[in-house]
Order: structure tokens, then sequence, then C-alpha cells
């Protein structure tokens, strides 16, 4: 997923390895309670309980469509017949464990990313360090696991 992150040229902003138990996924997700699917999700802990995952500030023009469509369809089934060279077509083993999870808009990401990167201030990262990042010279850490100028 890493490697499809960078081939298809995201900047990453900040990226963590974290756990998250049974308590930080049903707050992540108390916005969906009711909804169908999200209490099987809650109740077996799929999507972010299950092990380490890695949260990412991914940044691009159009990052949210664009990461969304790089994911594929949230049903594996469909991903990997209609859409088998995206991350969930490749990766995705059930439609509750698909491999990964994007925002739908621009407000969902900015309360997303408040979740799991308490630390980072999005209005400062818009007013200085986005553009220093679209006038500089970027290079990528891999020890750090994200871009810097």
């Amino acid at each position: 997923v890493h490697a499809a992150i960078l081939r298809h040229r995201f900047l990453i902003v900040r990226a963590k390895e974290l756990r998250c138990g049974p308590e930080q996924s049903r707050r992540f997700y108390r916005e969906h309670a009711g909804t169908s699917g999200t209490q099987g999700l809650l109740e077996r802990d799929a999507d972010l309980g299950r092990g380490p995952m890695w949260a990412y500030i991914l940044a691009h023009e159009n990052a949210v469509p664009l990461w969304r469509s790089l994911m594929g369809p949230t049903k594996v089934f469909r991903a990997q017949h209609s859409d088998p060279d995206s991350i969930r077509g490749a990766y995705g083993l059930t439609d509750t464990r698909n491999t990964t999870h994007g925002s739908d808009s621009p407000a969902s990401a900015s309360r997303e990313i408040a979740f799991f990167f308490p630390e980072f201030d999005e209005q400062r990262w818009y007013e200085q360090d986005e553009p220093r990042l679209r006038r500089g010279q970027l290079y990528y850490s891999a020890e750090e696991r994200v871009h810097r100028v």
C-alpha cells in the first residue's frame, strides 16, 4: 500500500504506525452508528482493531477522489473483478477487511486527521508548509516515511 501511495505521487505529510482498540474504533465510527454494516464492523473490531495499522496524511491535487479511486470499490468481490489493480482489489480479504480506508470529503478528512494526528495543526500546514512543498525541491525520507522540503 505504501508503494502504491508513492507510485501515484501522493505526498506523505505524516505517517505513523499504531493500534486501535475497541473504544477507539467505536469513537472513529461514531458518526456511522446505526447504519447498516457498522454494528458488525464494531463487534468484530474489523478495520481498526485487528492489528497494527498505518495512518497517513496524504496530499495531492484532488486528493480525496484520487485516493478513493486508487482504493477501489468498498466491496472486495466487486473490486477484485471490476478493478483488480486497485488496493482493495489486490489486497482486500472481505468487505470489512478491505485493506484501506479513505475519507469521503475534505471535511471528513479534517476530522479523521484530528482523530489520528491530534498534534497536527492543519491550518498551519496549509498556511506555512503546503506552499513550501509546492515551491521546494521535495525528497522522500524513507526513515521517516514522509516527504520533506
